[in-house]
């Protein structure tokens, strides 16, 4: 082995090692967020899963149950109860697809939108403020950077 191959063969640890140990500290953070944002939510409003089946549809338009199933990680099924709900209370609707008359796409209302904006809106009200109060301007502008990052990495293939 030359001493360039040992070289990158170290480099590549040292990465590994300085990823392993970022992803730990990530993963804290963003659970130790995550269940403070769970504490700021309104407990009379939509379901955790409610909201994010909301948020897709915010951000893709339209998308099969399938697709939905798939962002969400679980099974279809899983989601018929959800979905249900939603539709029953006019958050969003069916339409057929355009290529294949057999499916059906799902698309937000605007009572969806208002119901996301309510929700969202509260959360990060309690966020802002703690951002504000908590961190340098250089911090928060960090955090806006990693709210990005963080999107990629939660649409990342599973290995």
């Amino acid at each position: 082995m030359s001493d360039e191959d040992s070289s990158s063969q170290a480099a590549a640890g040292a990465a590994a090692t300085a990823a392993a140990g970022a992803a730990s500290e990530l993963r804290r953070g963003v659970i130790s967020l995550g269940r403070r944002l769970r504490l700021e939510r309104n407990e009379v409003g939509r379901t955790a899963l409610e909201l994010s089946v909301l948020g897709h549809l915010h951000r893709r338009d339209l998308l099969s149950p399938g697709e939905l199933a798939t962002a969400e990680r679980v099974q279809p099924q899983s989601l018929t109860r959800t979905l249900a709900a939603l539709e029953a209370a006019g958050l969003v609707r069916r339409e057929p697809d355009p290529d294949d008359g057999r499916r059906s796409l799902l698309v937000i209302t605007e009572p969806g939108r208002a119901a996301l904006r309510t929700e969202m809106a509260q959360r990060d009200a309690w966020l802002a403020e703690a951002m504000t109060n908590g961190l340098t301007s250089t911090e928060i502008g960090l955090l806006r950077l990693a709210g990005g990052l963080l999107e990629r990495l939660a649409d990342a293939p599973q290995p």
